[in-house]
């Protein structure tokens, strides 16, 4: 079940200080996946005029928390590999989707996708939670 913005957990997501600072927005949220999206701003380039690897790191890195924590408990990374497939430009929008390929009790493992709008895949990513045993809001 697709999670609303009225839900406390997609809340407290939705509201996470540096994706907001950095332009992402949550678009959805279900237990196990997420879909975020960025558009890539002028300031986010390189030296070498294209977008930086760490602007598309934090787009599949604001998934993967959201997905992760999906589930109302808390949960945080233990590590994270990206392999960028394709550059592309400033003004672009990006399109992060996280799906969760085992829950486990303490952790989880999940694979995350970085495409453009029109479905061009920039980046993959594979990354592992450590869930705590607090819940992620207050019930």
């Amino acid at each position: 079940m697709t999670k609303q913005a009225s839900d406390p957990v997609f809340l407290k997501i939705s509201q996470d200080p540096f994706a907001k600072w950095m332009g992402i927005e949550l678009q959805e949220l279900r237990p196990g996946y997420s879909r975020v999206a960025m558009t890539l701003a002028p300031y986010m380039v390189n030296f070498h005029g294209i977008p930086h690897g760490g602007a598309i790191f934090s787009l599949a890195d604001a998934a993967f928390a959201a997905a992760g924590n999906s589930h109302g408990q808390k949960a945080v990374a233990l590590s994270m590999t990206i392999n960028y497939l394709a550059a592309t430009s400033p003004g672009v929008r990006l399109v992060a989707e996280a799906e969760e390929l085992r829950k486990g009790n303490r952790s989880g493992f999940y694979q995350i996708t970085v495409r453009t709008e029109g479905g061009d895949l920039i980046a993959t990513c594979q990354a592992v939670v450590h869930r705590k045993s607090e819940s992620l809001v207050e019930k």
